[in-house]
């Protein structure tokens, strides 16, 4: 018998999770590590269940009850076929289970199951859209580093190469410049050793630097003005028409409305939830229809 609905939002900088009762309502919330595939099926898994503990714990039960539990999960990765497969295959004993990408159980959250679009932003990137006729548009979520296109990691990325070139000479830098040196070693040994073992998530944890100092430095103004281009991109892709609702998710999103273009901001509204709230309407839905 299935007590518990769990919601998973999981990404390449951290896993949110929230727990309801059968009938929907919630009770807790928990968060934990990264969780996005790329990171590996274990450590995947690893995050999430640590979330999810976390969550019951906070309503006082140690442990997870797996058999009465139903747990839908919008991970990043799940575009790779392999990776979502042996993910689901090392399920631990969730009595039911739905996995779908980060950028559907965001789309999900953010309409309540309703047709419009998002343009998710957080470390990585990607672009979902629900149509009327129920068929579904996907734009981006290449992964990092070939696309994933105004993300964390796509700016910090961004970042580094510029660095880079402040410590070659062949450009001048400012602040910003100095603030991500600092932030990988402080001294071009240093950075090339960053450089080495730098992940995405890494590249990501970049972009508070770029997002800081676009108000006044040209070089961090050109990477963010040059997101919201790709943003706007994105949504058109996904809604040429303009018709559906719009919505920017993500970390990012509100911080990137400040630099898109005027008639993508004009088209914008608030999502209603967030990718974890999405993936409980996700694993409700799969229960309802399993069960007709």
């Amino acid at each position: 018998m299935i007590d518990y609905l769990i919601g998973v939002d999981g990404g390449g900088t951290g896993t949110r999770v929230r727990l309801a009762r059968a009938d929907g309502s919630e009770l807790a919330q928990g968060a934990s590590g990264p969780s996005g595939l790329r990171h590996g099926i274990a450590n995947a898994w690893n995050a999430v269940n640590a979330a999810v503990a976390q969550a019951f714990a906070a309503i006082g039960i140690d442990g997870i009850p797996l058999p009465s539990c139903a747990i839908g999960l919008g991970l990043a990765g799940v575009h790779n076929k392999d990776w979502a497969a042996n993910f689901r295959a090392a399920n631990p004993g969730y009595a039911a289970l739905v996995l779908e990408t980060d950028g559907y159980s965001t789309l999900m959250g953010a309409h309540q199951g309703r047709p419009g679009a998002i343009v998710a932003i957080g470390t990585g990137s990607v672009g979902d859209a629900l149509l009327p006729d129920g068929t579904r548009r996907e734009v981006g979520g290449w992964g990092f580093p070939a696309g994933d296109e105004a993300s964390g990691a796509w700016m910090g990325l961004r970042a580094l190469n510029h660095i880079e070139q402040v410590i070659d000479g062949r450009v001048q830098g400012g602040d910003f410049a100095r603030e991500v040196i600092e932030a990988c070693g402080g001294t071009r040994d240093a950075v090339q050793v960053w450089l080495g073992k730098a992940t995405q998530t890494d590249y990501a944890s970049l972009a508070r630097h770029v997002v800081a100092h676009g108000p006044s430095d040209p070089v961090a103004l050109a990477i963010l003005e040059h997101a919201g281009r790709e943003v706007a991109s994105i949504a058109r892709a996904l809604d040429p028409s303009g018709a559906l609702p719009l919505s920017l998710c993500g970390g990012l999103g509100e911080p990137l409305r400040t630099y898109l273009p005027a008639a993508t901001l004009a088209h914008c509204s608030p999502p209603h939830g967030d990718s974890a709230a999405g993936a409980l309407r996700m694993i409700a839905l799969h229960l309802k229809d399993t069960q007709q």
